[in-house]
């Protein structure tokens, strides 16, 4: 391959030719896949791993009738290629029929997708060292202790059939998170974005926040759990809400599974179930979201409305689902955005007699699927208010809620912004989110860990 990090339109097409050229199936689909991913992490104010990964992927789905099976390899010579071809289709001959496979899809238009930065593709580990310092040297002259992770992701992609369909696509994404403790352990802070583009990166800001949150989580009080007024940050906010986009199943709503299942049958497409003032969606053309334009199948991602003021307008179809409910396949476009209102987290905080500022959640873990109940933790400056004011720092509380709750007691709604909403700091899916105050937020417990 001419280009040392990944391969273009021009090289993907001829290596998915060879594949296909060597298929024997009655059907089959290559994946190729061409990236770079590349991390920094440090600890106690200093670098402690850092490593840079290049990997190319070719995957063969090779079909007999309804018997399906795929091989893998990382090899793109000839004979790797016709070996990798000849693995999937006898593995295919022994697998049973699979009653769901509709067989590759032919040629496709999709969206234009602009989700790939040289600036990010070209991360040196230099300058991620650089972004490093902006947080461990201020953080040590203040006589705290700083963690963080930068991660990064670059690459093409392509799917080609039997059919004729071919699709590719470059893509990069960073994700960059830091946390700042106190010496005595007693306070703790956190900042953190997800991005395509490193340049809108800014590490010095990230910095400053985590450092004044550690400040100010100096020494927390512990506070009665209970319903709370919160204004969650935007991190906080996209936690929740997250747990919801990813149920947003069609299928398990039609067989009954789901919130999204109507009694009696079906699902409640079309119901009102939400503030009027939400509206959710996907979209691989959004420049803020810019995710991939096709699924690995080669199916179109297409914008999606998922919730248009307070209304389920739909649910996430495969190709065998949607065939079933004479429906439109949704694909699988990733990351979502929810619009904002005008309120900022300061006047949001102002307006509040008494409540809790949340800057993100951690330990997210399901209680009841069927109504979206999740439990989790908060973390890294959790704060009261009382007449409008952050008076202290409070104990990390455990809550017990569902997002559906949430965004139907939504009191303001912020500017929404790029976040980082992985709970493990790795790079996901774009996530635009805004601060949300809500009502009546409910705290179970009270944790002492910091």
């Amino acid at each position: 391959m001419a280009d040392n990090r990944f391969f273009t339109r021009a090289e993907a097409e001829a290596i998915a030719a060879k594949v296909l050229g060597f298929s024997r199936a009655d059907d089959a689909r290559v994946n190729l896949s061409n990236t770079v991913t590349g991390n920094t992490r440090f600890a106690q104010n200093q670098v402690s791993t850092s490593g840079d990964t290049r990997n190319g992927t070719v995957t063969v789905t090779s079909s007999w009738g309804k018997k399906v099976a795929s091989a893998t390899t990382n090899r793109f010579d000839d004979e790797a290629l016709r070996q990798v071809v000849e693995t999937s289709e006898r593995l295919a001959r022994l697998v049973p029929e699979d009653p769901e496979y509709l067989g590759e899809l032919g040629p496709q238009q999709y969206p234009q997708s602009a989700g790939f930065f040289e600036s990010t593709a070209n991360l040196t580990p230099e300058q991620r060292a650089r972004a490093v310092v902006a947080v461990t040297r201020p953080a040590q002259r203040q006589g705290l202790v700083s963690t963080g992770f930068l991660t990064f992701s670059a690459g093409a992609t392509a799917v080609a059939t039997k059919r004729g369909l071919f699709a590719y696509n470059q893509s990069s994404r960073v994700n960059y998170t830091t946390t700042v403790r106190t010496a005595d352990g007693t306070g703790s802070g956190w900042a953190g974005i997800g991005q395509n583009d490193w340049s809108k990166v800014n590490p010095d800001q990230l910095a400053e926040r985590a450092i004044r949150k550690a400040e100010l989580s100096r020494n927390p009080q512990a506070v009665e759990p209970g319903e709370w007024t919160v204004v969650l940050e935007p991190t906080a906010a996209a936690n929740m809400v997250g747990l919801m986009m990813t149920s947003l199943g069609a299928r398990t709503a039609d067989e009954g599974r789901s919130f999204f299942s109507k009694q009696g049958g079906g699902n409640r497409i079309g119901e009102k179930f939400l503030d009027a003032r939400v509206n959710i969606w996907s979209d691989p053309s959004d420049p803020d979201l810019a995710t991939a334009p096709f699924s690995n199948q080669g199916l179109p991602n297409r914008r999606v409305v998922w919730v248009e003021n307070g209304v389920l307008r739909n649910l996430s179809y495969d190709r065998f689902w949607a065939q079933q409910k004479n429906a439109q396949p949704t694909g699988n476009p990733g990351g979502f955005s929810m619009r904002g209102g005008g309120t900022s987290v300061e006047d949001m905080i102002a307006s509040t007699e008494r409540g809790l500022l949340v800057t993100r959640f951690w330990y997210i873990r399901a209680v009841d699927p069927r109504t979206i109940l999740y439990t989790a933790l908060t973390r890294d400056g959790t704060f009261l208010i009382e007449n409008g004011k952050i008076v202290s720092a409070v104990k990390n509380l455990r809550y017990n809620e569902s997002p559906v709750f949430i965004l139907n007691n939504i009191e303001a709604i912020g500017e929404p912004v790029a976040v980082s909403a992985s709970e493990s700091g790795d790079v996901g899916p774009p996530v635009v989110m805004p601060a949300l105050k809500v009502r009546d937020f409910t705290f179970s417990s009270l944790s002492d860990a910091v």
